[in-house]
């Protein structure tokens, strides 16, 4: 049947369960009488007459009087299994009407509704649970695919962005600029934008389920990598970056890990102060790796702390400033998705003195 077609109007369910209940029982009423009629072929069919004159009926008049009796009792719960039948039927089903609505809600866009059937176990109850749950699914699925949309945004901007500031800068000095260098930057922003997209790309097939291609690799020299592209960020915000790499096995996406490396080094060096330190660590762990970012700057609350891997949310003193450098709020959120898509652990710890705790544990 085409779905965009309406169907056509039928009986409802429970006018079907009516006529059902009432069938059954029209049916067992005739099955009662059917035994009545068997019996009275015992009696005897001769006028019986006893020794003090009473009357005995034979077996004609106790049949005319059972036939005319069992219409009326047949009528009688023929019309007592439509009414009951009505009631009970609209009883049973009454939280088809809650399942019901709840899903016309889901269906116009309100996917914050939930049925949360009351009472024992049943076929309903197991219903209305497997439908919460699916809507849960659906609610963190778009949830999920939403969060994923801004974290692109925010870092394919980043390589655009460099692109046009290049092209402006060569534009307003044509005598002084140099086209080699120039076209060796675009060439090199563009790679990165390439890799960008490719990584998140895989990140989108993660959260759909589907595997990444992994491969054995190390985070010692990932997060080296990552030190040395944020160098420059930490030389003009005067941040001391320290690191104590040692070798790190795991198994993951290449281009992913970095990402999650330098989204890493680059917030703690940029939400810093002014003579801060960083510090970067990784270490061998049992059956897994860690990567570990310490950094001085504000202090932050712990429960402030706890929600920074959330889009857009920033704790005291990560408020965007004039450069657009400080970023939008989303370096944690993307960490955190790719830390999920690698089956590992994150924590965000506050430090008291001020500044974060960040430690990322990945299998192996």
């Amino acid at each position: 049947m085409d779905p965009e077609l309406p169907r056509p109007a039928g009986l409802s369910v429970r006018v079907k369960l009516t006529l059902s209940y009432a069938g059954f029982l029209l049916i067992a009423g005739v099955a009662l009488f059917a035994v009545g009629f068997l019996l009275l072929r015992f009696v005897p069919d001769a006028n019986i007459q006893d020794l003090g004159g009473l009357f005995v009926p034979n077996r004609s008049d106790l049949m005319e009087v059972f036939v005319r009796y069992a219409w009326w009792a047949l009528i009688a719960l023929l019309l007592f299994g439509l009414v009951g039948g009505w009631i009970l039927a609209g009883f049973v089903l009454r939280p088809l009407g809650r399942i019901t609505d709840v899903a016309r809600r889901a269906r116009d866009g309100s996917l914050g509704a939930r049925i949360r059937l009351p009472g024992r176990r049943d076929e309903l109850t197991d219903l209305a649970d497997a439908f919460d749950a699916l809507l849960d699914r659906v609610q963190h699925t778009i949830d999920e695919e939403r969060r994923f949309a801004a974290n692109a945004s925010h870092e394919l901007r980043t390589p655009h962005t460099i692109v046009r500031t290049l092209v402006e800068v060569a534009q307003a000095d044509p005598a002084g600029r140099d086209v080699d260098r120039l076209l060796t930057r675009i060439g090199e922003t563009n790679d990165r934008a390439i890799a960008t997209t490719e990584a998140l790309l895989s990140l989108a097939r993660a959260g759909r389920g589907d595997a990444l291609e992994r491969e054995r690799l190390d985070l010692a020299p990932i997060a080296a990598g990552a030190v040395t592209d944020a160098a420059s960020d930490a030389e003009a915000a005067d941040v001391r970056v320290d690191t104590d790499l040692s070798p790190a096995p795991v198994i993951g996406h290449p281009t992913l890990l970095a990402r999650l490396a330098g989204n890493l080094v680059h917030n703690a060096v940029i939400h810093n102060h002014r003579g801060g330190r960083v510090r970067v660590t990784t270490t061998d762990l049992p059956g897994g790796a860690s990567l570990e970012v310490v950094n001085t700057g504000a202090v932050i609350d712990s429960a402030t702390a706890a929600t920074l891997t959330e889009p857009f949310v920033r704790g005291a003193g990560r408020t965007r400033g004039p450069d657009a450098a400080q970023g939008s709020g989303l370096g944690l959120a993307l960490v955190a998705a790719i830390v999920r898509a690698h089956h590992g652990t994150l924590e965000v710890t506050a430090r008291g003195e001020g500044g974060l705790h960040v430690r990322v544990t990945l299998p192996r």
